[in-house]
Order: structure tokens, then sequence, then C-alpha cells
């Protein structure tokens, strides 16, 4: 098969395809930080689940973070490598499990630690605390963990002079999608309020959000801000868990038009895909994403909005503008479509999920999974 999908017939769209070669150029970058900085830096299965792409993966990195039992067992079964979980509330049904296959472990309050630190006791899980140095970065409050009221970390005054016997780490998460020059001031707010614990643990994980991969990110100052870090705390190991980095502009959406419609004068391209179901945080954070073949609009460009194939009455973005007029069947590139899209998909009215495409360096096209009826039956009862 061709390598450039996008105008590919032998495939049928909606899919999503993910590059080897973007993939292997963002692990690469990691890796380089992470050497030059001595820091860990571990892929967070939140952004990201394609665990057929994870032999690629293992060949830079083999530690990993998750939130959940599933993530848990898949990084144990696909990568292998350190298992750094976290969970707001782990569960008497939970907790088991998560000693059982983590090698490190978080702990989101103190009521928390004080409920399971005997059974943590038991194995030879490093368990830590969240924290929450309260120093807000982020503009959306969707995706902001130090709100005011956060239900995210303990704070320094809960803590007092002295952490609770046992704790060998701290870890906190306050960025998305952010600058190495973000960290640096969630950073100092870090050291102002939990400096002086930090002669008492063992390793410190900074979270993830450092956006590495994303063209004109200060890895330079990245890495001289984690190694004077380190420098002023020789005896900790530094901890990234970032999420998006690992799959940063690695994928698309390749999308059909099958209809175009007009209201008041909007015309509105109605696609099969769908916003809602297919790309929720267009929608959630909202961003409007990059079209391969739209233009930068002017007086003479026909401008359309995309329509979702769902009922959702709030299912379309817009405006984009494209040189000439959108018919049926012209196929559209909805650009970065990997990282935090296929692991929040939903089959939302039944809708059949995109079939998931890798392309490899040496040009072969590989479909990696397509979606049939048994997989929306088999998630309802």
């Amino acid at each position: 098969m061709t390598h450039d999908m996008a105008n590919d017939e032998a495939l049928t769209t909606p899919y999503y395809i993910v590059y080897e070669d973007r993939i292997r150029r963002n692990l690469a970058l990691i890796s380089d930080v992470a050497a030059r900085s001595g820091a860990k830096i571990i892929m967070a299965f939140k952004a990201n689940a394609l665990w057929r792409t994870f032999p690629i993966v293992r060949e830079y990195c083999r530690d990993f973070t998750a939130s959940s039992l599933n993530e848990l067992r898949l990084g144990n079964e696909e990568l292998g490598g350190e298992a750094h979980s976290y969970c707001p509330a782990y569960t008497d049904a939970t907790i088991g499990e998560y000693l059982t296959r983590s090698t490190h472990l978080t702990f989101n309050s103190l009521h928390q630690w004080e409920r399971f630190k005997d059974r943590v006791a038991a194995t030879n899980v490093s368990p830590g605390l969240r924290v929450n140095p309260q120093c807000s970065v982020i503009e959306t409050d969707i995706y902001n963990p130090a709100l005011p009221g956060s239900r995210f970390g303990v704070t320094a005054e809960e803590l007092g002079d002295k952490l609770p016997e046992g704790i060998e780490g701290l870890h906190f998460h306050a960025l998305c999608e952010s600058t190495s020059y973000d960290l640096a001031k969630v950073l100092d707010a870090f050291e102002d309020q939990f400096g002086h614990l930090l002669p008492q643990v063992k390793w410190v994980n900074m979270g993830g959000g450092h956006l590495m991969t994303k063209a004109g990110y200060d890895t330079e100052h990245l890495v001289t801000l984690l190694r004077d870090f380190r420098s002023r705390h020789p005896h900790i190991q530094v901890i990234l868990e970032p999420g998006s980095a690992f799959m940063w502009r690695t994928g698309d959406l390749i999308t059909s038009v099958v209809d175009v419609v007009e209201n008041q004068g909007v015309r509105t391209a109605i696609i099969d895909a769908s916003f809602a179901c297919h790309m929720p945080d267009c929608l959630e954070m909202p961003y409007k994403p990059a079209i391969t073949e739209s233009i930068e609009p002017s007086d003479t460009t026909p401008l359309y909005r995309l329509g979702g194939n769902s009922c959702l009455s709030g299912d379309f973005m817009g405006d984009w503008a494209f040189p000439r007029d959108l018919a049926i069947g012209d196929r559209l590139t909805l650009e970065d479509m990997n990282h935090y899209t296929t692991v929040k998909t939903t089959m939302f009215n039944g809708i059949q999920h995109p079939a998931i495409v890798l392309s490899r360096s040496n040009g072969d096209i590989e479909v990696l999974r397509r979606f049939d009826y048994e997989d929306y039956k088999n998630r309802m009862s």
C-alpha cells in the first residue's frame, strides 16, 4: 500500500493512522533528555494505550505510570518495566492487585495512606504521597489539578514538619501540555512549601504535562532545571511521566465528507467521524484541530464547519477554509489525533470506531484493529 494514506482509497474511512517514524522521533528526544538530565522519564497510559505500537516504545522506554488496574495490567504485560501507580482512591477490592503489580504506589491523601500503610509495609512497593503545591499554570480549568478546592494531593499545611513514617516519595502534578518555564514556577512552589521534607524521601515524581516534543519547547532549559534540582538534592531520584509528549503529532484521523448542508448561510460538511465520539478533547478543551487540506481563509475561499455523524447537536467545529468547494467523497486529514484521542473515544449512538492503522518506517501499512458490531454489543449488557 502507498505510504500517503490520506489519498489511499484502499482503506475505508474513517481511520486513525499512526506513524512509526514520528513515534521514534519523539522517543529519541525523550531518551536524550532523560540521559542528559539524569531523570527517569516514563510513559503515562492515560494519554495513549495503543499497545500494538508498544514494541516500538519498548526499544526506548519500558517504565510507565498507571491510574487504573486495567492500565497497570496492560503495562505489566506490554512494557514490563517499573510500574508507577497513582489512583485518587484505592479500595479494599483494588489495593491488593495494585500492590502485586506496582513497583511504586502514590497515595492521594493521608487518610488513604493510614488506611493501607500496613498492607504496603508487607510488600516491596515504594510508597509515595501526592502533594499539592497550589501553583496554577493551566488556563483550562477542567485540566487544572491545582484549582482551589482541588481533590488532588495533600497541602503543606496538612503535612506539617514531618512526613508520615514509611513514605518514600513525593509526587506532584500541576502541568498540562506545558513548558519548562511553567515547570520552573511549579517547582519553585514545591520546594518552597515541601523543601524541608525532601531529606526524608528517595524519589520525587514531577508528574506529567511536560510537552518536550512540541516544536519550540526549550529542552535545554528543562535539562538544566532538572540537573539543578538533582544537584540540590543528590540523594533523590527524579521522575517525569509525560503523556502527550510521547505521542505528540504522531498520528492523524482520516475522514471523508459524506454530505454538505447549508443553513442560514452556514455551510457544514458532514463527515463520517464524530468529534463527540472520536475526538472528544476537541469539545472538552476545546481546541480546533489543524486539517492538512485546509488553507488560510480569505475573502474568496469557501468556509465550512465540520459536522460529526452523531445526533449530538454540538457535534461540530469550525470554521475551516478550503481552496475549493468541498464535495461528497473528499478526504480530510485531521492532524495530531493519537494522544488523548483513542483512549477517550466512546460508542455513543452506536457509532462505529475508526480502524487503527500503523504506517511503518519502511512504508508498509498494518491495520492494527478494525471494529465491528460485536465490539459495540459486547460493551452493552
